[in-house]
């Protein structure tokens, strides 16, 4: 963009006002620096001139603004925020420890399933719970739930129960995965002529989708969804999307105010010169987007040639003697060759 505007270019010589050379700081590597500055809040010593070159450069600064705020904040919530860490994962956690007890509802569907089991980690577990009955087997789920929130105890039972409580006690957590699973079922008497009709009623509200939305309407409510977690994730594109389009907004707004300016230079241009805007186009664009190079030839007015002296600034040009492009504003001289 900076060299695609007319006005990025300046005068390479301004102590020599004849000179034809026109410069533009923001080469590749320039343009690279100015971008990194701006992300690092430490600024660049290139500024833009053009108003197109000036809206990318405000766009850019506004992006790296926000960006750097949010990785701040977000960091700062991260580091400083206490989160949750619970000793124990899963069911082999809970065997291998000995502070935190657990146990399960007496005489229910859990103690059976570990009274029964041949797992070692489990028969360890209800090896622990059965020497200790008075304190690891609780009387009802309410009992548990009550010591689970008053001491260091993990109560064992059905993932249907657990979600269900967990759903509206916000100080409760389910605490690793299942460690069992086992479906429900509708038991009829031997040989009763209901049996299929309630296993085809219960196999079309499942696939319809009537039994999951019986699930979420009883079993999932807002009360601890819409409560604010302690935890801090990471940024994603849902926060910062806004931003990546107000730059692109930017970026192409830019783009239309500097085909703006380019057009309107070539007609000036094109009148000064007393040429067609094609051509001057055509040399504009050459040379605008000749990246080997960091300067570019203005155009000159046509020399006005008398028949007793002539003065060609072309010739002028060829014809510098070595070190006259250093030369002081302040000697006030310019060499003239005939």
């Amino acid at each position: 963009m900076e060299r695609f505007s007319p006005y990025e270019w300046y005068d390479a010589h301004p102590c020599n006002p004849g000179s034809d050379v026109v410069e533009n700081n923001f080469t590749l590597f320039n343009s690279f620096w100015f971008g990194v500055g701006s992300l690092m809040q430490q600024g660049s010593e290139l500024m833009p001139k053009a108003l197109s070159t000036r809206i990318i450069g405000g766009i850019w600064w506004f992006f790296t603004l926000i960006i750097i705020s949010s990785y701040t904040a977000n960091l700062a919530a991260f580091l400083t925020v206490e989160r949750m860490d619970s000793p124990v994962d899963s069911a082999d956690d809970i065997a291998k420890q000995t502070k935190i007890e657990y146990g399960v509802v007496k005489d229910g569907a859990t103690m059976t399933f570990f009274k029964k089991s041949k797992v070692s980690t489990f028969e360890k577990m209800w090896a622990f719970m059965s020497s200790k009955p008075s304190t690891s087997l609780v009387k009802s789920i309410e009992d548990g739930i009550q010591r689970v929130l008053k001491s260091d105890y993990a109560l064992l039972m059905e993932s249907a129960t657990i979600d269900y409580i967990t759903q509206r006690n916000c100080n409760l957590t389910q605490v690793g995965g299942l460690i069992d699973s086992k479906g429900y079922g509708i038991g009829t008497p031997q040989g009763s002529p209901y049996r299929d009709k309630i296993t085809m009623a219960i196999l079309n509200i499942l696939e319809d989708g009537r039994l999951h939305m019986l699930r979420q309407k009883w079993w999932s409510v807002s009360s601890c969804l819409d409560e604010e977690r302690h935890e801090t994730g990471p940024l994603g594109i849902h926060n910062l999307g806004g931003l990546f389009i107000v730059l692109a907004c930017g970026l192409v707004l830019s783009i239309f105010v500097a085909i703006a300016e380019f057009l309107y230079k070539l007609r000036k241009t094109a009148e000064h010169d007393q040429r067609s805007l094609c051509s001057v186009m055509v040399d504009e664009i050459r040379l605008s987007f000749t990246y080997e190079r960091r300067v570019k030839h203005k155009p000159q007015p046509p020399v006005m040639v008398k028949t007793d002296a002539v003065i060609n600034m072309h010739a002028y040009n060829d014809r510098r003697l070595p070190g006259t492009d250093n030369m002081s504003c302040s000697t006030g001289m310019t060499p003239v060759f005939p």
